[in-house]
């Protein structure tokens, strides 16, 4: 089955063509960094602006590397929650006429879910870069590509990794959940518990602000944290608890630590405040990515604690969003699954950002299982799932 995705929930613009549900033909991102910089973050109207400029050359480009015509499209799978509104209606009301002139099934699909199956994806030719997993023993390697038949579940998700622990660290959004705890599927996601305030990723990029080191500040936090002489210890910021059992989320506090470390407490006049040398912003930049790494583990921690309490034995963690790309994060993430006996599913350092290919992966599954979608889809902005 071939799966044409669209992806326009913030401020990149995504197609992709993605075969049977794993094998990705084509990806294509147009992002919109230089249109946000210099206003240090993303501003909805301009975005929204954007995309509507840069869809249809994106989904020609996407079809054009795939060497998939219109015509053989099977399916069309948009996101359509979570996100800007405007952003939203873009992707959305392009799907909808895609669907309805090729007479295609359209179903919406979660952004925040699409996250945990990136790294289920196949990327193909010159660009592959499986998925890969790290076992008990820490042995990391592609997913195995045995035949369909032998190798997927019924919903054509690799056999051996459900129940699994997911995580989405993105920045919009903190999660986690229990994959296939109840049915066995990937289509069955329970949210465990999310950010009651800032996303990780918006926390970094704030972090980056705060340093001076521009937008997004993500990537060059973690760039200067890995400098050689840096030091995760040089300031002791707080790893966001909530309360003992909380399975929830929190760096708004771990953000305002960082900007009193930087610029002193609160009252000091401008013309007080302490000269940050490169050396300085590089011992914050890793105080800081190790304080917010560990809160994700802290809490991974207590949700695989619950989950065997309650009766469900995970066998896999699986992680995606954009921070996934950090590199203290991945570490940790392995680690935390060679303590803890489970397979490793992170996605290709291209799929961590937000692209069309997940929606089309988790898109065909839905589709297979008889779900579907009307021109009566609307965005949604919010979503509680």
């Amino acid at each position: 089955m071939i799966v044409l995705g669209l992806e326009s929930s913030c401020d990149e613009t995504a197609c992709a063509v993605v075969a049977d549900g794993r094998r990705v033909l084509s990806s294509v991102v147009a992002s919109q960094n230089e249109l946000h910089e210099e206003y240090g973050g993303v501003v909805p109207e301009i975005a929204s602006r954007a995309h509507v400029e840069r869809l249809t050359p994106v989904l020609r480009a996407a079809l054009d590397q795939a060497g998939v015509g219109l015509e053989q499209v099977e399916g069309v799978a948009v996101g359509h929650r979570p996100g800007l509104i405007g952003s939203l209606l873009v992707g959305v009301a392009a799907g909808k006429a895609l669907s309805w002139s090729l007479g295609a099934p359209l179903v919406g699909v979660d952004h925040v879910h699409a996250h945990l199956y990136a790294g289920l994806l196949e990327l193909g030719g010159a660009n592959r870069a499986a998925a890969h997993e790290a076992g008990p023993r820490g042995r990391e390697g592609p997913i195995d590509g045995a035949p369909r038949a032998a190798a997927d579940a019924g919903d054509h998700t690799p056999a051996g990794l459900l129940p699994a622990l997911g995580l989405v660290v993105s920045g919009g959004h903190t999660s986690m959940y229990a994959v296939g705890a109840r049915d066995g599927t990937f289509l069955d996601m329970q949210r465990l518990g999310a950010t009651i305030d800032d996303a990780i990723g918006e926390a970094f990029d704030k972090a980056g602000a705060i340093l001076g080191l521009g937008f997004p500040g993500g990537p060059a936090v973690d760039r200067l944290a890995r400098e050689a002489g840096a030091n995760d210890r040089a300031v002791d910021l707080p790893i966001s608890r909530l309360s003992p059992t909380s399975l929830d989320f929190s760096f708004s506090g771990l953000k305002t630590s960082l900007l009193y470390a930087s610029r002193g407490g609160p009252g000091v006049a401008e013309a007080q405040r302490p000269t940050l040398s490169h050396e300085r912003r590089r011992d914050l930049a890793a105080s800081f990515q190790r304080a917010s790494v560990a809160a994700v583990v802290l809490k991974l921690g207590r949700a695989l604690g619950s989950l065997r309490e309650g009766g469900i034995e995970p066998v896999s963690l699986i992680a995606g969003g954009g921070v996934t790309a950090n590199s203290r994060l991945r570490s940790e993430l392995k680690a935390l699954s060679v303590r803890e006996g489970l397979k490793l599913v992170l996605p290709p350092m291209s799929l961590c950002v937000d692209n069309a290919a997940m929606i089309a992966g988790l898109g065909t599954l839905m589709l297979r299982s008889g779900r579907r979608d009307g021109l009566e889809l609307s965005p949604v902005p919010t979503t509680a799932c």
